[in-house]
């Protein structure tokens, strides 16, 4: 029986360990953000949502954590967006990339814990969830600590509002239905065969 929970443990500090790595390949590649035109999907919440089902919530939280500082590091010249906010104010840069994440791979955790369904539709409801809390928690960092900067309200310009809600509902547009679309099919998929491997 002991030997039993140590081989658990080992494997579940190797699935951890294999989606972190995961995380930061997808982070500095384009296979982190897929793009289509003018739509661009964040699919490195996938590894997030599958670590917080298949381990646990607190795995859940380290690895958004991991995917929040790999947002965080493309402020500092990997990305236009990100650098913007960094200039304004890096702290709360920080602030939209980091706690953000932690927040949403914990929360996601403990939704699949509270449904405690290892099934399809367990799988696919995380999934779904996940990938709506980030888009929820970064847009509302995002507004909490940029909305009255120049580098928005430009933004808001562009898109011809200058209403909160309309602005969320154009900057996330069709990008945030694809990406919650894909999150859920792949989180679902991937994380029904792991499960079915790992209870065989």
């Amino acid at each position: 029986m002991r030997k039993e929970k140590i081989d658990r443990k080992i494997l579940r500090l190797t699935e951890l360990g294999v989606l972190l790595a995961i995380i930061i390949i997808m982070a500095f590649t384009p296979v982190g953000y897929i793009k289509a035109g003018v739509v661009e999907i964040t699919i490195i919440t996938v590894p997030v949502i599958i670590g917080a089902m298949v381990v646990e919530p607190a795995a859940g939280a380290l690895l958004g954590f991991a995917f929040g500082m790999t947002s965080f590091v493309q402020c500092f010249g990997m990305s236009a967006f990100g650098s913007a906010m960094l200039e304004i104010n890096a702290f709360y840069a920080f602030l939209v990339t980091v706690p953000t994440r932690t927040l949403m791979g914990w929360l996601t955790g403990l939704f699949y814990k509270a449904i405690n369904r290892h099934d399809a539709v367990g799988f696919a409801a995380t999934g779904l969830v996940g990938s709506l809390l980030n888009t929820v928690f970064f847009m509302t960092a995002l507004l909490a600590c940029f909305w009255q900067t120049d580098y928005i309200q430009n933004f808001a310009a562009t898109f011809g509002t200058t209403n909160v809600f309309a602005f969320v509902a154009a900057f996330v547009g069709i990008n945030g239905v694809v990406e919650a679309v894909c999150c859920t099919i792949l989180a679902t998929v991937i994380s029904k065969a792991l499960y079915k491997w790992f209870e065989s």
